[in-house]
């Protein structure tokens, strides 16, 4: 495991955010399913993509990279002889949830037997929502108590079902890429839906590629048309709101007088994470948009308070965001952070409480009393959002910090302490 040492420091100037993983791994599931070559755009290329990347080519696409761009030949999955159950076709998703839920409904369109396994954090990771979905929709499919690594056996057919999500957008993302593919028409009525804008972004990437699906106002009921195709497609991937998220913390909390330009960034992505520019604001950074590019400068921060259920990746920044707050700054959300990279609750609470934050956790909401940050040794908890939100809050200690496992953060963002560093003031 590798130690990384954090100096306090301002920061300023122009970074670009990197590409988010969400829409990547997304526009490479559709790429597997169309009919020719597809080009898609974007860098770094994380774990949790190359993931997806390994997926697609245990499905039969050939993937070539170079020069920052991916080009997958598709329409391969229904090739291939057929596995039986004592030779099923073993893919491993690595460590990536939306990897394993997202690609569970698209193996299911194969009458073979797929057995999706993992690694490390992923292993603890609760998949009872793709046993009880897939089933419903005619596929079979087992798991070990709940968890991975998981065995399939499709095909899944057209149905109109009440599908509970269980507290996860992601196993109903890959029904959306899913099912259009099949002869008649579906509809999914989500119960327990949470993160919707993660299946506004599914839909918006399923239209780069030719498939359309629709949703009622409420946004909990999805109607899917048959019979519909995917088309290559060349595909820009978007800056990533959940890593961007510790770059705009970091120049509310440790940023110059002139601020610092996130090259990438949408204000009408369909990310969730965007909501950090709603808190940054009422905290009191000074913040605005020049086009794609989000500028923040500090600002009198002020404590707040946010309900993070929709958007749980942004909760680490957000701590590290309030311990740099005089006063008790609150953030609901709390039953999202248990079956992550790291029981993210308690990782917080150990962290930053090693930094100088008192953290209570009341219910769904976490307290948190900051105002200043000590120096130290801290885990990472094997969790790259967790290293990432210690180095931010390094930024603005009283001392260095040194991060233990810090090399997890490539399982996002590959890279990112280099890039931390050449935005800090020399």
């Amino acid at each position: 495991m590798e130690t990384r040492t954090v100096h306090p420091a301002a920061v300023g100037g122009s970074i670009r955010a990197p590409a988010s993983k969400s829409a990547m791994q997304r526009a490479i599931a559709c790429a597997i399913l169309g009919q020719g070559t597809s080009r898609i755009e974007g860098s770094p290329v994380c774990a949790d993509s190359r993931a997806a990347l390994r997926i697609a080519r245990r499905l039969g696409a050939e993937v070539r990279e170079g020069g920052g761009i991916i080009e997958i030949d598709g329409s391969s999955l229904f090739r291939g002889g057929h596995r039986s159950p004592e030779r099923p076709l073993e893919i491993s998703c690595g460590e990536s949830g939306l990897c394993m839920r997202m690609f569970s409904p698209i193996v299911a369109l194969l009458e073979d037997v797929v057995r999706l396994t993992g690694e490390g954090s992923l292993l603890r990771r609760p998949m009872h929502m793709v046993e009880t979905s897939l089933s419903i929709f005619g596929a079979q499919c087992s798991s070990t108590s709940g968890m991975p690594p998981l065995t399939i056996r499709g095909p899944i057919g057209p149905k109109r079902a009440k599908v509970d999500a269980q507290g996860s957008s992601q196993l109903i993302t890959g029904l959306l890429i899913a099912l259009p593919l099949l002869p008649g028409d579906s509809e999914i009525e989500v119960e327990n839906l949470v993160s919707a804008g993660y299946l506004d972004l599914t839909r918006e990437i399923c239209a780069q590629f030719g498939v359309h699906v629709e949703k009622s106002e409420d946004g909990k009921t999805f109607f899917i048309g048959g019979g519909q195709s995917y088309r290559a497609s060349g595909v820009r991937i978007e800056g990533d709101w959940s890593g961007g998220a510790f770059l705009a913390v970091a120049a509310a909390i440790a940023g110059g007088e002139e601020g610092l330009r996130i090259r990438g960034l949408s204000r009408d992505s369909k990310q969730p994470d965007r909501a950090i520019a709603e808190v940054l604001a009422g905290a009191g950074a000074s913040l605005h948009f020049d086009g794609s590019d989000l500028i923040v400068q500090p600002g009198k921060l002020v404590p707040f308070s946010f309900d993070a259920g929709d958007c749980p990746d942004i909760f680490p920044p957000l701590v590290a965001l309030a311990s740099a707050i005089q006063g008790t700054s609150r953030i609901r959300g709390v039953r999202r952070l248990a079956s992550k990279e790291s029981d993210r609750a308690s990782a917080l609470r150990e962290t930053f409480g090693a930094l100088g934050a008192e953290i209570s956790v009341e219910g769904d909401e976490m307290l948190v009393r900051g105002g200043v940050i000590r120096g130290g040794r801290v885990s990472s908890w094997g969790d790259h959002r967790i290293a990432m939100a210690a180095a931010v809050a390094a930024l603005a200690a009283e001392g260095e910090v040194h991060i233990e496992g810090a090399d997890c953060v490539s399982k996002s963002w590959p890279g990112f302490f280099e890039d931390l560093a050449s935005i800090l003031a020399h």
